[in-house]
C-alpha cells in the first residue's frame, strides 16, 4: 500500500516531459460533451419511489419507464436499486408511462425525498444543486421538475430578487448560431496580447490546499476546452498545471505563498488579490490539518502550521504603491495581462478607477455572496457590499470618468448559473468569475466543512489523499465541461429571446431587468 507521503509526492512532483505532452494533447481535445454520471450508486434524488410488499416483480414498471428508473435483474424476479436520480417526478402523471398508475398491484408510491429539506441553503437550494448536477451529467438544461427555469434561489435578496424581462417577441430575429459569446480581456491597447475568451466567464481562484489537486486540474482542463481560464488561488502554482499554462491565472495574494518569478513568467494573466468579497478585512486562513507535506512544500511553509494571509498588502497604501506592484509583474512577464481583485467596499468605484490608473487590464470586483464553506458566515453576510450594487456603481463611475471601454470589468460573488451571469452583465459587468458552481458540478452538497482537512465527504475541498481518490481528473473535467456547455446554451437562448447577437450588447442594459421588490408580479413558488 502506498503511504500518504509517497502518494502526495506522486500527485505533486515534477512530471516527465512526455507526460506533460500527453496531458496537453488530452486537454486540446477535451471539448466533447458526453455523459458523466454520478460517482455514487445511489445519488441524492428529488423523488423516491417506494415499493411495497404487494409487488410481484412482474417488470411492468421497468417496461414502461423511459427514464430507466426501474431495473429488473436479467434472469431474476428481483429489482435492483432504482435509479431515482433520473426520475422526473410528478410530471410523469400526465403521460401514458406513469409507473405508479400502471403497476397492476398498486405497489408503487412516489414521495418527495425528505433529504430535500436539509440539502443546501437559501442561496443554493436543493433544486439549484440538483439542476447543476444534472447539467454536469448531461451537458444540457435539466428537466423542468428541478425548478431551474425559475432563475431563483431562496435567499430573499441579490440575484434571487432580480428577474430578466423578456419581450413577448424579440425586437429582431436571431438564430442561435449567430450569437457571439466571446469576451475581450485587453482593452488598453498597450501592445500586450489581445486575449479573447469563448465564453464570458472564467474559473475563480481556489488554491491547492483549500481544494484538492484533482479539483484544480479538473478546472484547468475545462478551461482549456472552452478557451477560458482558471485561477491558481493564493497557494502557489502546481507543477501538474504546467500543461495548462496558457489557460491559467496565477495569483499574487497578500501572504505571497508560493509566489515565484518563474511561475509568473509562465502565464498570460497575473492577478493581484487585494481582498476577497466573502471575508474583506480578514485575509485568508488555512487550518493546520490542511497544511500537508505537499501543501507546505508548495507554499514554502511549515508542515501542520495554520497559515494566515494578512489584510491588506502591507506594501500598498496608495495608487502609486499599487502601480509599483503591477510594474514589477509587467517587467517580469512582458506578455501578461494584469488583474486586480478587490472586494466591494462602499468606495469600490474609486478603487476600480484607481486600479485602472495603476495599469490594470482587468478590474475584478468580488461581492459578499461568494466563498466556500471555509469563509465565516458572519463575514459573508455582513461586510462586503452585495455584488449587484457594486457592479452598477463601478460601471457608472468608470463611464462618467470616460474610461469604461479601456478596462474589463469582471464580477464575482455567488454566481450560480447562466441567468446570474446574464444579470451581472446586464448590470454593467463585461464578464464574471465562477467558483462554487464548479464545486457543485463535482458533487458538492454545501455542507460547509471546507475548512477541515477531512471535512469534505466528497473529496473536493480536501487535502486528504485518500478522500481525493474519490474523483478522477477525467470525470471531474468532464463534469465541468458539461456544465459550461449547458450554461453557454442557456446564455445563447437568453440572448436570442432578447434579440441580441452578442453578449457585449447586454452590458449595462439595466432596462432589461426588474427587481421583485418594485413590481406587482407574483413571485414564483419556492
Amino acid at each position: 500500500m502506498v503511504n500518504s507521503l509517497v502518494r502526495e509526492k506522486i500527485n505533486n512532483s515534477d512530471l516527465p516531459e512526455n507526460t506533460r505532452k500527453t496531458q496537453v494533447e488530452q486537454a486540446r481535445v477535451a471539448r466533447e460533451i458526453k455523459p458523466a454520471p454520478p460517482r455514487y450508486r445511489n445519488e441524492l434524488a428529488k423523488y423516491i419511489i417506494n415499493r411495497s410488499n404487494a409487488c410481484i416483480h412482474c417488470g411492468k414498471c421497468a417496461e414502461v419507464c423511459p427514464q430507466g428508473v426501474h431495473i429488473l435483474k436479467p434472469g431474476y424476479k428481483l429489482f435492483a436499486a432504482p435509479r431515482l436520480n433520473v426520475c422526473i417526478g410528478p410530471s410523469c402523471q400526465n403521460t401514458d408511462h406513469y409507473c405508479v398508475d400502471l403497476c397492476p398491484q398498486k405497489a408503487l408510491r412516489m414521495v418527495e425525498n425528505p433529504m430535500m429539506k436539509v440539502l443546501g441553503d437559501y442561496r443554493w437550494t436543493p433544486d439549484l444543486i440538483l439542476s447543476t448536477w444534472k447539467m454536469s451529467e448531461t451537458g444540457s438544461a435539466p428537466p423542468v421538475e428541478f425548478g431551474y427555469e425559475r432563475e431563483f434561489g431562496n435567499s430573499g435578496g441579490g440575484f434571487d430578487r432580480i428577474k430578466i424581462k423578456f419581450p413577448e417577441k424579440p425586437p429582431i430575429e436571431v438564430k442561435p448560431e449567430e450569437v457571439d459569446t466571446t469576451l475581450e480581456l485587453n482593452r488598453r491597447n498597450d501592445g500586450r496580447p489581445q486575449i479573447k475568451l469563448d465564453v464570458p466567464w472564467y474559473g475563480g481562484g481556489m488554491s491547492f490546499g483549500s481544494v484538492s489537486n484533482v479539483t484544480q486540474l479538473s478546472k484547468a482542463r475545462a478551461a482549456v476546452a472552452f478557451n477560458t481560464f482558471t485561477c491558481t488561488g493564493e497557494g502557489g502554482y502546481m507543477e501538474r498545471l504546467r500543461p495548462y499554462d496558457d489557460h491559467t491565472i496565477t495569483q499574487v495574494a497578500t501572504g505571497l505563498f508560493g509566489v515565484r518569478e518563474e511561475t509568473i513568467q509562465r502565464v498570460r494573466i497575473v492577478e493581484f488579490k487585494y481582498a476577497q468579497g466573502a471575508k474583506p478585512g480578514l485575509g485568508g486562513h488555512l487550518l493546520a490539518d490542511k497544511v500537508t507535506p505537499s501543501v507546505a512544500r508548495m507554499r514554502e511553509t511549515v508542515l501542520g502550521i495554520s497559515l494566515f494571509s494578512p489584510f491588506p498588502f502591507h506594501s500598498v497604501y496608495s495608487i502609486e504603491d499599487h502601480q509599483k506592484h503591477m510594474d514589477w509583474i509587467k517587467h517580469i512577464n512582458r506578455h501578461a495581462l494584469i488583474s486586480a481583485k478587490v472586494s466591494t467596499p462602499t468606495d469600490v468605484d474609486m478603487v476600480a478607477v484607481g486600479s485602472h490608473s495603476a495599469g490594470a487590464h482587468i478590474v475584478h470586483i468580488d461581492g459578499g455572496y461568494g466563498g466556500t464553506g471555509a469563509a465565516p458566515d458572519i463575514a459573508k453576510k455582513n461586510i462586503a457590499m452585495p455584488v449587484e450594487y457594486g457592479i452598477v456603481k463601478v460601471h457608472d463611475f468608470l463611464t462618467r470618468e470616460g474610461v469604461r471601454d479601456k478596462v474589463t470589468l469582471i464580477a464575482s460573488g455567488g454566481l450560480r448559473n447562466a441567468y446570474d451571469i446574464a444579470k451581472a452583465i446586464a448590470l454593467g459587468a463585461d464578464g464574471v468569475v465562477v467558483g462554487t458552481a464548479e464545486l457543485v458540478a463535482l458533487g458538492c452538497i454545501r455542507c460547509a466543512r471546507c475548512e477541515s482537512g477531512r471535512g469534505c465527504p466528497r473529496g473536493i475541498a480536501t487535502t486528504d489523499t485518500k478522500l481525493q481518490e474519490q474523483i478522477t481528473v477525467e470525470w471531474g473535467s468532464q463534469r465541468i465541461i458539461n456544465l459550461y456547455n449547458a450554461w453557454r446554451n442557456d446564455l445563447v437562448d437568453i440572448l436570442v429571446k432578447l434579440g441580441m447577437r452578442s453578449i457585449s450588447e447586454l452590458r449595462g442594459r439595466t432596462d432589461l431587468l426588474m427587481h421583485m421588490d418594485y413590481t406587482n408580479d407574483v413571485e414564483p413558488t419556492k
